[in-house]
């Protein structure tokens, strides 16, 4: 069971705006895929606090994926899946075989700064296909705005990411607005969280 500090911190506020967001559909049973789950952490706690939906974590390393199924196993988890690998990069036929329109929500949690602008192409492209009609895209992250990032904390993280991958950096939000344009997605909301960063739903329309 891997610990990520910043997950411990976030995993509160995370689950209050999911819970707002997700309010109006508590009545019925929801699908839930979380890109690049990380430690495991987030999903099980979701889970806890959310038992009408049904979690598919998945992540691209073994290690996180092992991390996943220790925490499932030790939490009692029933209602969180066994993580699948899944690389949002890749064509949504790739995604470990989850059909078009099947999913309710799709969650990705601190992963599009730390990816390459493929990933952001792939996570918007599948979302497209994989999200029902009315589903669900949220992003949480630290974000650019029309190519200006501010305050000067999160310039020093941009800086930093891209030391440790030229391809990372702040994602900057007009350019993921069009990336949801081109997939039948629209921004519907942007709620401000703690230290700066943002959450981004997008609704399949």
């Amino acid at each position: 069971m891997l610990l990520s500090p910043q997950a411990e911190r976030n995993w509160e506020s995370l689950c209050s705006m999911l819970e707002d967001v997700l309010e109006d559909q508590s009545h019925r049973e929801l699908f839930a895929l979380e890109l690049g789950s990380g430690t495991g952490q987030h999903v099980i706690r979701f889970a806890q606090k959310m038992p009408f939906v049904t979690w598919q974590p998945s992540d691209i390393k073994e290690e996180s994926r092992d991390s996943i199924k220790a925490y499932i196993a030790a939490t009692y988890a029933k209602t969180v899946l066994q993580p699948v690998h899944l690389d949002a990069s890749e064509p949504w036929e790739k995604w470990a075989g989850l059909p078009r329109n099947s999913c309710d929500v799709i969650i990705a949690i601190n992963l599009l700064q730390y990816s390459s602008f493929k990933t952001a192409q792939g996570v918007f492209n599948g979302a497209g296909q994989i999200l029902k009609q009315n589903g669900l895209l949220i992003t949480y992250g630290v974000y650019a705005i029309n190519g200006t990032i501010t305050p000067s904390c999160n310039e020093r993280l941009d800086e930093e990411l891209r030391q440790m991958n030229p391809e990372w950096g702040l994602p900057d939000i007009d350019v993921l607005r069009q990336l949801a344009n081109k997939n039948d997605m629209r921004m519907e909301r942007m709620i401000e969280m703690e230290d700066f960063f943002k959450c981004l739903i997008f609704r399949k329309i």
